[in-house]
């Protein structure tokens, strides 16, 4: 008996630790050694499409991504969600991606942005190879991966000061499903006032692992698979469309982003 309530104990206290946020405490970013390769600050009044590209333009889960909810205006780029009755692929849910053109292997890659609050949408900033799901080429991560910096997605699940967190997530494929190489979350952070202040987000992708960092202090760090990935990648940000959408069609949400920077080594 005394067993069985010890497990149903750990039981409850991995499912608070999964469900809870915890602050970020490790140590500060050091950029010695690297140097400043890309900066967007969105000055202009547009996209700079000479340097990003309209990514996953179309259908995407319960909506669609169209270049129309991605505008640039007050130095600010701005990634919005809404319903539209005449969009670009009929009615339906609307939101936006953009991706680099270039893409790097290696760095520390920075978001400085202000969260998406609405309704099962959710901010992503996250980099992607091409084959990263693809075990023969993944190769439990050498050959590529997925590594979201952060992903905002708890405003309409979790209540009150709980929804203020994001996600660290690294994604690969192995070449036996044996392996079990899927995905391995790095952990769940606070933010405060993640949707009404803007917040740094970044990834210092070395050799040998990923650290991740919010506002410039360390949140975790992981050498998930069968190492890091060697492969080049592009840097994303998107303001995610979920599987369904529970609420009416009669709001709008943003994504509001400063500025997007990238150092090599």
């Amino acid at each position: 008996m005394f067993q069985q309530l010890i497990a149903w104990v750990l039981v409850i206290l991995g499912a608070c630790e999964a469900l809870l946020p915890v602050a970020p405490r490790g140590e500060e970013l050091n950029l010695d050694g690297y140097a400043l390769v890309f900066e967007d600050e969105f000055d202009g009044d547009a996209l700079d499409e000479t340097v990003w590209y309209y990514r996953a333009d179309g259908l995407r889960r319960c909506g669609c991504n169209a270049p129309s909810q991605v505008r640039v205006e007050d130095g600010k780029l701005i990634i919005k969600a809404e319903y539209r009755e005449s969009g670009a692929y009929g009615a339906g849910w609307y939101s936006g991606m953009i991706a680099t053109k270039e893409k790097y292997t290696n760095g520390y890659f920075e978001i400085t942005c202000q969260c998406s609050s609405g309704k099962d949408f959710w901010s992503a900033f996250w980099l992607q190879s091409e084959h990263s799901y693809e075990p023969e080429i993944s190769q439990g991560g050498v050959g590529g991966a997925e590594i979201d910096i952060f992903e905002a997605q708890e405003a309409s699940r979790l209540p009150g000061a709980l929804a203020n967190s994001v996600t660290s997530t690294v994604y690969c494929n192995g070449t036996d499903v044996l392996e079990r190489i899927d995905r391995k979350r790095v952990g769940k952070f606070y933010v405060k006032n993640l949707y009404t202040e803007f917040h740094t987000f970044g990834c210092l992708w070395t050799e040998s692992e990923y650290i991740f960092y919010i506002d410039g202090v360390e949140s975790g760090r992981t050498s998930f698979g069968k190492g890091v990935s060697t492969a080049p990648e592009e840097v994303i940000v998107s303001l995610e469309i979920p599987e369904k959408i529970k609420s009416s069609t009669d709001f709008t949400t943003e994504f509001i982003v400063d500025s997007v920077r990238i150092w090599s080594k």
